[in-house]
């Protein structure tokens, strides 16, 4: 194996916490770390960084044995206007010190304050630098149809914001060098705008996750009797569409289909979904088993699911989709680029349709519960489709673009 060369610098938003004299880091972050330090001689990964106790199930960096051409950089989190202003020059300041020492700068963008990511590429770009940014859904128009949802200081925040969002990607996408852009949702919303455009992914699970054939074959037979067993794994959080997904699990039960389904994951929305299952008399049938820390727990999940369930109503890129087809678990929900683009290889994979249509929903379910052979096959197509979706491969395919445009 060629061994890796040159320093990447790459800005990730995901956050840093301080807790009780310890830092810590969300697993699957982990994953990308490592993935990026496997890639070149040295990377430098700058993440902001919050003083609060850690969200369940993240790791205590002093126990995550980090490789060794690996430096974390935290930076303040500052999301509010004031905070922002108050560490703008002296943040910046530190971000221009690293990128002059980089050979292949890399920032994630999405926001407004606190954004380093496009503060990262102004510098770059005030340093004559070539560099590229990366995003995973069209953050201003996530903001935009949120405008509804939450408080109404939320609610007033997300008004206030969406048109300066929408106007910072425009100002800072073409003038990177190259733009990565994770999932055709967000390619086809962002391309147009840039001077090169690419398509990747981002995906944290390893190739040896992906459902063996001997293990399809099995869940095949399996399927084949049965009530229905539905999945979804994400936050419960309206833009996921719980409310959608809950009614087409009542339109299934008017069906008269027998069916198990979980949600894994939790969120704001929580009560009001255990609510509206209630109204159903689905609270049987339906388990919200909450968040799942254990990543392996989560993919025996997908993987014992018949169906994967999803009703997103934001144009976004989830991983939670790749998931499943490296699951061997047919793709069922709102219609999509990024879901259509997935299942390309194999189309039979996956049922798409129009946001909200829960009868139609609800009738392609009961259409595979009815054809268990339709069923099989869809798992098979699905499994085809989740091939090369790893983390090694695409971090790979990352590294490979970084190195030939901005060499």
């Amino acid at each position: 194996m060629t061994k890796p060369t040159g320093r990447v610098l790459v800005y990730a938003p995901v956050s840093l916490f301080d807790h009780d004299g310890r830092r810590f880091v969300e697993d699957q972050a982990l994953v990308g770390l490592r993935r990026w330090a496997e890639n070149f001689a040295h990377a430098d990964v700058m993440m902001p960084v919050a003083q609060m106790p850690p969200p369940a199930g993240w790791t205590d960096l002093r126990a995550a044995a980090l490789p060794a051409n690996l430096t974390l950089h935290a930076l303040p989190t500052a999301w509010r206007p004031d905070q922002f202003l108050r560490v703008y020059r002296p943040t910046r300041a530190r971000i221009g010190r690293l990128i002059a020492a980089c050979d292949y700068p890399c920032f994630a963008i999405g926001g407004l304050f606190g954004d380093w990511g496009a503060v990262a590429a102004f510098e770059a770009r005030a340093q004559g630098r070539r560099f590229a940014i990366w995003t995973d859904r069209v953050e201003s128009e996530v903001t935009r149809r949120g405008t509804r949802d939450g408080t109404w200081r939320a609610r007033l925040r997300k008004r206030l914001y969406w048109r300066p969002m929408a106007a910072l990607e425009r100002a800072v996408i073409p003038r990177a060098t190259l733009g990565l852009f994770h999932g055709a949702e967000t390619y086809q919303a962002y391309a147009p705008l840039a001077r090169v455009a690419e398509l990747v992914h981002d995906i944290m699970i390893e190739k040896s996750d992906r459902i063996g054939a001997d293990a399809l074959a099995a869940k095949q037979a399996e399927a084949r009797t049965g009530p229905l067993r539905i999945v979804y794994a994400g936050r419960i959080e309206a833009m996921k569409g719980p409310a959608d997904w809950v009614a087409t699990l009542a339109a299934l039960k008017d069906r008269g289909v027998a069916f198990h389904a979980t949600w894994l994951g939790d969120g704001s929305e929580r009560r009001a979904m255990q609510a509206a299952l209630a109204r159903a008399g689905l609270s049987d049938a339906v388990a919200l088993p909450g968040f799942v820390a254990d990543r392996a727990a989560v993919l025996r999940a997908l993987r014992d699911a018949h169906v994967f369930l999803f009703c997103h109503r934001t144009p976004e890129s989830p991983r939670c989709l790749i998931e499943a087809l490296v699951s061997g678990t047919p793709l069922l929900g709102h219609d999509g680029a990024f879901a259509r683009d997935l299942v390309s290889r194999a189309p039979a994979a996956g049922r798409f349709f129009d946001a909200g249509d829960t009868a139609a929903m609800a009738g392609a379910l009961a259409a595979f519960d009815t054809d268990r052979n339709a069923l099989a096959g869809a798992m098979a197509a699905a499994r085809a489709c989740g091939e090369g979706f790893d983390s090694e491969t695409v971090f790979a395919h990352r590294a490979a673009l970084l190195r030939r445009h901005l060499g």
